[in-house]
């Protein structure tokens, strides 16, 4: 089942084992349980302290269980967990085995400590890069905490589950039956749902916070660099996020960063959160702001946090960054996650066999429907325009493959249903001004971004398109305000650029201080 080269790098990684483990299968006569066979008994066969038996009574075939010898399982895989998965599987054999996770301790002690009873089942696609994320989470968690169960459900395997349960989109979280969430999640945003007292701890002890020197609000390209540069400069920096990382970990490849040839979204922001840290800067994450003030009579701006606190800086670095563009058309709202998708990649393989539409002829648009159309019977591009914007190489590729049609000058009107999943799409013909419909199953959303920024209405100046509106400095409207990244008026939303945007609004941040610090006549003198 595995090749050579990765039965020798996972028997190194078997070393770390502290404890012995047992791996309990469920099959029956199905290829996929005989790949699970083959799997279970190369990783037997990689360290004496690893037993398989296959005489599991789980009703999900195939399925097996990783657990500490002789105690009761609570981490199950019903399916192969390959691909995107297989770290999960290697970090639940480690873990159980006593080998101590990469988490804070603040974390683990949270998770040991949560009090009931909690059986998660994820439902996730082999392809999702989302997917294991949460995975290995709720992995952990049972690790941790002998009331909490994990099992991992390979949608693409157990379909007949995945329509019964009406899923169109991974990972899809339920714990004790009922629906629990969607789409990526980290252990801590976990928690942060399952601990009722946790967002109130926290909001008390950001409200108690000292005030920064410089304060980012955003954990992505933009406010991971601004946050670099100010920390060097030995000043009090910290970062609030709703989600460090932002819109990259919904990234895939990534291959235009310079000197990089090829990366991932994820590994991206482990590196940019791993490098912030080094730093000392203080992360505030899980954290959305809802209100700005500028800079008061006592020389701070504050931060006001949906959570009830409030944070103090001497200057702030706004660097919130964007979100997908929604179509804001009749049904959509209704469909999300019941037809109506953002990512290709992670929902693709549930769409096997059907016919999907792509709203978008960019770039994103015209990759997600090549992407698609070696997944689904049918893929149909909608494109506003009366040409496709995606890149040449791109368009030829597109126009190549059988089973695509492409339609342009077409305005999406309304998404359709029959009340638990989407069954089309109308759109009008712009030249015509006829009405069409296009009968399907899936709808994949690429038309772009939107800046977050709703929460900065009536404190900085925004653009017509909701950018916040910055100076060749990064300085916005407000003075100690500064702002980087994909939600301002700063051209090409790019990683690439975001970082220097955000490395820029730091410096002037700095510059800032500086002057705000010295008398007025000093001040002039060094403006001179």
């Amino acid at each position: 089942m595995l090749d050579a080269a990765i039965k020798a790098q996972l028997q190194a990684y078997m070393e770390k084992l502290q404890q012995p483990i047992e791996l309990v299968a469920s099959l029956d006569g199905s290829a996929a349980s005989n790949e699970m066979r083959g799997l279970l008994e190369d990783i037997a066969g990689l360290s004496d302290k690893i037993a398989v038996h296959f005489d599991g009574t789980d009703t999900r075939r195939p399925s097996f269980s990783v657990a500490p010898a002789g105690q009761a399982a609570r981490i199950r895989f019903a399916g192969l967990p390959m691909g995107h998965e297989f770290t999960s599987l290697v970090l639940a054999l480690l873990q159980s085995g006593g080998h101590p996770p990469k988490v804070d301790a603040a974390v683990l002690e949270q998770a040991k400590a949560l009090q009931g009873s909690f059986k998660f089942e994820t439902f996730i696609s082999l392809s999702c890069h989302n997917c294991p994320d949460v995975v290995q989470a709720l992995n952990l968690m049972a690790v941790l905490n002998p009331g909490v169960e994990s099992v991992m459900i390979d949608g693409a395997l157990f379909k007949d589950e995945v329509e019964a349960r009406k899923i169109m989109a991974v990972p899809t979280v339920f714990v004790n039956g009922e629906h629990f969430g969607q789409g990526r999640m980290t252990i801590e945003e976990i928690l942060a749902k399952v601990d009722s007292g946790a967002s109130a701890r926290e909001a008390e002890r950001l409200q108690a916070a000292e005030p920064f020197d410089v304060l980012v609000v955003g954990g992505g390209p933009a406010g991971s660099a601004a946050a670099v540069y100010a920390a060097r400069k030995g000043i009090r920096t910290g970062i609030v996020a709703e989600r460090f990382g932002g819109q990259v970990m919904d990234t895939l490849g990534i291959e235009n960063f310079i000197s990089v040839k090829y990366t991932e979204g994820p590994k991206l922001v482990a590196q940019l959160e791993q490098h912030v840290k080094e730093y000392g800067v203080d992360i505030m994450n899980l954290q959305r702001a809802a209100g700005l003030e500028g800079v008061g009579a006592d020389g701070y701006a504050q931060v006001k946090l949906d959570s009830g606190a409030t944070l103090k800086a001497k200057t702030v670095i706004l660097a919130t960054g964007a979100r997908w563009r929604e179509m804001n058309v009749p049904g959509e709202k209704e469909y999300k996650a019941k037809g109506v998708c953002f990512c290709p990649h992670c929902d693709g393989p549930l769409f096997k066999g059907k016919r999907v539409a792509v709203i978008g002829g960019g770039n994103s648009g015209v990759e997600a429907a090549i992407d698609l159309a070696g997944i689904v019977s049918h893929v149909t591009l909608l494109e506003f325009d009366t040409k496709l914007r995606a890149d040449a190489v791109l368009q030829n590729k597109l126009r190549s493959l059988p089973n695509v049609e492409i339609i342009m000058n077409a305005l999406t009107t309304e998404v359709l249903g029959d009340g638990q999943k989407v069954t089309g799409i109308t759109y009008q013909d712009r030249a015509s001004g006829a009405s069409q419909r296009v009968d399907l199953e899936g709808i994949f959303v690429q038309i772009g971004l939107l800046p977050n920024t709703d929460w900065l209405k009536g404190s900085v100046a925004l653009s017509p398109r909701g950018e916040i509106e910055v100076d060749a400095r990064g300085a916005t409207s407000l003075p100690g305000v500064f702002a980087a990244g994909d939600a301002t008026t700063t051209p090409y939303k790019q990683i690439i650029i975001a970082m220097g945007e955000g490395a820029k609004a730091s410096l002037s941040a700095f510059d800032h201080l500086i002057r705000s610090s010295v008398p007025a006549a000093d001040s002039a003198k060094l403006a001179a």
